[in-house]
Order: structure tokens, then sequence, then C-alpha cells
């Protein structure tokens, strides 16, 4: 096992990985930009060391700061969490040459599922359905006019090398191909570095349903069923839960069986999440791997069990994936809302002072994060502030410990999107189940008439 892990994060993510440390009897370092001097994961950590200002291009992405700091503080490896250098390829190559642990799948797969339309290709060759598309990056307009007509209308147009709905364009008619196009692959070089786009079939009205994977490096693969992650506000996840109502048995199982088999093809370890979009038919397409810890992931970790946390750490370390988990039994049912400081109305950011927080609590109720009263939300960074998690035996409980939860969580002096999942959790459509990924759309479109 380790004996000493840098946290190459902030927030509650890096609190997370600090408690898992912590049980795990290994020392931990924090490292930090200077706004974030107060921050809890730096007040908890056994050492703590600033890597720069502000900008998350001289802190957090810095990485000859961040490979300095694990230098100096003599750690064996490195846990990124999940965002600024969790995926970063170069990253884990720098570790490896460093002899320093990268908490985190090998270099060349994350840099294959990086590649969005590589890794269609190379899971559609390991057996998984993919959404009918171009064959491969779309080099020129006239190679998207051609490609269009053979999709047909609408389409997508995605940023071959990134995510999160940037470098993403929707196409209903041959009249908006070009300039969609162009635009596309403005923002994806803005946004990644990279021009590269690929056109898919446009899914209406899909569900999102990722399902969670770990891996050994000894090659044994698992899966610990789905996530529901269809209420989305321009491509960002406002509320995750497990299991979906979307799926029965037996195509979860099927889907599983897949996506082991999958991973296994291409030698992956670690945690990870396979990403699909179901239509109404209920066929599963695959849309994206993310190879490392998801924001959601305390969901599967209620309804589970497994500390997804401790397993990186365990696999990273070199142990086998049986003596990791064991048996996985699922039980019951597990919603979580994304806090964000954000207006609720209009997403504006909503930087600033908290003057009064209280968290609830009560049977099933769980919370991450790394707030405080008199704490300062920064303007720099996301503006994720907490994480509310409930668990109950079936959906129902968990929606009414959910609705309890939120009447309890006092946030005051800066806005939050409380008052968001408040109305979701009411909403009739999202009480039955039947829901997609405009669910959001349509409610704020109802409240403007």
């Amino acid at each position: 096992m380790f004996r000493k892990i840098l946290i190459a994060n902030r927030g509650e993510i890096a609190l997370r990985i600090l408690s898992a440390c912590k049980e795990l009897g290994i020392q931990t370092v924090a490292v930090y930009s200077e706004p974030d001097r107060n921050s809890l994961h730096v007040r908890f950590a056994d050492e703590a060391i600033c890597i720069g200002p502000a900008r998350s291009s001289e802190s957090y992405l810095n990485i000859p700061h961040v490979i300095s700091a694990a230098e100096i503080a003599n750690v064996d490896a490195i846990h990124p969490g999940y965002g600024f250098l969790s995926e970063n390829a170069n990253f884990a190559e720098v570790c490896e040459a460093s002899r320093i642990a990268f908490i985190g799948p090998s270099a060349d797969v994350i840099r294959l599922m990086g590649e969005k339309d590589r890794a269609r290709r190379e899971m559609r060759d390991a057996g998984l359905p993919i959404i009918p598309g171009s064959p491969g990056v779309v080099p020129d307009e006239e190679s998207a006019k051609e490609i269009a007509e053979e999709i047909g209308y609408p389409l997508m147009i995605k940023a071959a090398e990134g995510g999160g709905g940037r470098g993403m364009r929707v196409v209903r008619a041959g009249r908006e191909l070009i300039p969609a196009f162009q635009t596309a692959r403005t923002e994806a070089e803005q946004a990644f570095g990279s021009a590269s786009v690929y056109m898919e079939k446009l899914i209406e009205r899909p569900r999102h349903i990722e399902f969670q994977v770990l891996g050994d490096k000894h090659g044994s693969v698992i899966h610990l069923g789905e996530r529901e992650c269809s209420i989305q506000r321009r491509h960002q996840k406002v509320l995750e839960e497990s299991p979906s109502t979307a799926l029965d048995n037996a195509t979860r199982q099927r889907i599983g069986k897949q996506v082991i088999e999958a991973l296994r093809k291409i030698g992956y370890y670690g945690a990870g999440t396979v990403e699909f979009l179901r239509e109404e038919s209920g066929k599963l397409y695959f849309i994206e791997m993310n190879a490392r810890i998801q924001v959601e992931h305390p969901v599967t970790e209620m309804v589970t069990g497994v500390d997804l946390v401790k397993s990186q750490i365990r696999i990273a370390a070199g142990e086998k994936l049986d003596d990791v988990v064991g048996a996985v039994k699922s039980s019951g049912h597990a919603i979580e809302c994304r806090i964000n400081a954000e207006d609720p109305q209009t997403f504006t950011p909503s930087a600033g002072r908290i003057t009064a927080f209280r968290v609830p609590g009560g049977p099933g109720i769980r919370v991450d994060t790394a707030c405080y009263s008199d704490a300062v939300v920064p303007p720099y960074y996301d503006s994720l502030i907490a994480k509310l998690i409930a668990h109950g035996h079936d959906r129902p409980e968990a929606i009414a410990r959910m609705r309890c939860a939120l009447e309890g969580f006092v946030v005051e002096g800066i806005k939050t999107t409380i008052p968001l999942h408040k109305k979701i959790l009411v909403h009739p459509d999202f009480v039955a189940g039947k829901f997609d990924t405009r669910f959001l759309d349509r409610l704020f479109a109802a409240e403007q008439k």
C-alpha cells in the first residue's frame, strides 16, 4: 500500500480523497492555489503546498508545479480526482516517468478515451452499439455535406477531443450545416486545442445512462450497475440517480456484460464510467467513456456499499479486484442533487462569502462538501459547492428523503440551485420516472408561459 498520496485537486473531491486515504492509513499532501489557502482540504491534510495563483493554468493544471510538490513531499502516488488533470494522458506519463503512481488508468487508455471518435470506433469493434455517424473525424465542409446526406437530419456535430457540451451543435436542416460545422470547430479549438469534430445521428428525447466500472491490473473488470443522468442543463448534469427507471434487469445484465468484455479488451483498470444514450425504443448507444471517478459516484456507493475512491487507491497499489470489492449486492435507490453556487433561474455563477451554512442529516442522507459558514466561494473554479445524496429502500422513499433534506439545507450569502432541485423533486414527470435530457428545457418553458 502507498505511504503518502498527493491530492491534485480542490473542493469536495479533495476532501473525499483525503478521507479515503485516512481510512487506509495513508498520509496526505494537499496542493492549493492562493485563493484556496483557507480551504478545508488544506486544513485537514497532513501537509499542504501552495502551487500557484488563482488561475487554474498556473496552479491546478500546471503539471510542473504539481510534480514539483509531489517530489518535495516525497509521495508515492497522486490522486487527480475529477476534472483538472484527471484525464490528462501527458500528466499520467509524467507521473510514471517521475516514478510516482498515477491513481487512474494507463496513459494509453486515457488518451484513447479522450479521442472521442477513436473511442467510438474502439468500443464498436469491442462489441458495444454506437450511434450511426461519420466513420472518423470530418476533415472539411464538403465531407460534412456528404456525410450529412448519409446520416440524415437531425444530426449532431461534436468535438472529437472534448465534452461537456463545448464544440457541440445540433443541425436540423441542410442550411444550418456549414455555419454549425464552422462554429463547432472554432469552439473545439478554443476549448480543447483541437478543431477536430465528428458527426452522428441526433437521438430525440434521449435518456442519458452510464455504467460504473472497476478494473484491476490483473485483467478483472466488473460493473456496479447504472446511473440515470438525464436531468441536465446544456449537457451539464444537475441530478443523478441509481438505478435508472428506464432499464429492466435483463437489459442491465446484457449491457453490463458487453461493457465488461469491451473494457477487458482494452486492458482497462481503475474506476471509470461508460456512457450511453437510450432512445425511446429502448435501444442504448455508446457515446463516450470517462476514465476517472465521476462527480456522481456517491449514488453508486450508497446503492452498492462499495467505496469507489478507496477501491481506486487499492487497485493502483496492485491489489486484485476480488480482494478490493468482493461480492457486490445492490440495495435500494439513491439520488444526488448537485448544489451549485448559481442563480437557480439564470444559472449565473454566484461567488462570494457564505454567511450561514447548515447541512441536513437523518437516515439515508449524505452531504459531500468543502464549504462552511464564513467560507468564500471563489469565482475562478467550478460552481459546485456540495453534493446532497439521499438513499432509501426504494425510489419513493429516496425522493421523500431528498425533499426533506433540501428543505433543511441552508446556504446564505450566495445564491444556490437548491430552489431548482425542490421544483424537480415534486414535478409529476420526475416522480413518475418519465423524463429525458430535455426535461429542464420544458420545465423552464412552462414557467415562462
